[in-house]
């Protein structure tokens, strides 16, 4: 296929990700020692060909939660699969270990691809919180725990290991649709409605100030914010020496009864040079286009909401 010009991201709600995908060792005569298990599978992620294989090796390395696994943990964070580097700053996130935290806040800031930072920032901030450092980030938010200072192993924090994090925001998707001019078909329609809206489902659950759950609005006094999802323009055109895939996309945002507040609108496209576009790529094409769409509005949409007056 030809080389884009807009990176791809990655989806997927990482740390379920991590807790469900089990990775079988088979040992014959009888496990081996945990510091030759690990030896073995920094081996792996560091040196496999395979981006499946390193990606079972480091999940393999998050799931034991030694503190032996930080080294290769941090050393995934630069592999050239966003997955993997991904799953391992959750994973570090999870070891709670202060040495990680430069490299997570490196991956947070310059990091290529928008999940990995995210899920970095997200690592970095639990660490502070867990070792009672101050925010990495250098805001003001407050992540020291009140209890007093347990003893414990030196740099890991000590259980809690990191504040519940308050939401501010109570965002449910109460719709999703496909209203884009043209010849598509009502099962391609759906497709690509479904798409856009569990990309914004993984958003907002990848969020941490973020809550779809009703009891949480309830707990914190949370203003409920309903978004209705629909896509505006997906087309095909070329421009220059390039074949582009455009789709945009419209955020009606209503209140708990039914009153419409605002609309936002975005949009993405993805671009191939026109001598190597072939049409069999198109469908991939236009998932390239709504995914990014959708992931480029998340952040606006956040703001927007943080910046309305309440009701």
């Amino acid at each position: 296929m030809a080389k884009r010009l807009i990176e791809t991201n990655v989806t997927g709600g990482l740390t379920r990700y991590i807790t469900a995908l089990v990775v079988a060792v088979t040992v014959l005569g009888g496990a081996p020692a945990l510091a030759d298990q690990i030896a073995d599978l920094t081996k792996t992620a560091t040196s496999s060909s395979n981006e499946k294989t390193r990606l079972a090796a480091v999940v393999s390395l998050a799931k034991l939660g030694d503190k032996r696994a930080m080294k290769p943990l941090v050393t995934a964070l630069s592999d050239p699969s966003a997955k993997i580097r991904a799953v391992a700053a959750v994973a570090l996130g999870q070891l709670g270990h202060k040495a990680a935290l430069p490299s997570l806040r490196t991956a947070a800031n310059d990091d290529a691809d928008t999940t990995v930072r995210a899920r970095a920032k997200v690592a970095a901030i639990a660490v502070a919180r867990s070792n009672r450092l101050p925010h990495p980030f250098g805001t003001s938010t407050e992540l020291a725990v009140v209890e007093p200072k347990k003893k414990g192993r030196a740099g890991f924090g000590n259980a809690p290991r990191a504040l519940e994090p308050k939401p501010d925001l109570y965002v449910v998707i109460k719709s999703s649709a496909d209203d884009s001019p043209g010849k598509a078909d009502k099962k391609t329609r759906k497709l690509n409605a479904d798409l856009v809206r569990q990309v914004l489902v993984d958003q907002c659950r990848s969020a941490p100030n973020v809550t779809s759950i009703a009891a949480d609005a309830q707990r914190w006094g949370l203003e409920l914010h309903n978004v209705d999802l629909s896509v505006v323009k997906m087309d095909v055109a070329q421009s220059g020496g390039y074949v582009e895939v455009e789709a945009q996309l419209r955020l009606a945002i209503s209140d708990d009864k039914g009153k419409m507040l605002s609309f936002l609108s975005g949009g993405a496209k993805v671009q191939v040079p026109k001598h190597t576009f072939d049409p069999r790529y198109l469908p991939k094409l236009r998932r390239e286009a709504l995914e990014n769409a959708m992931r480029g509005m998340f952040d606006k949409l956040l703001a927007h909401l943080r910046t309305r007056p309440q009701s």
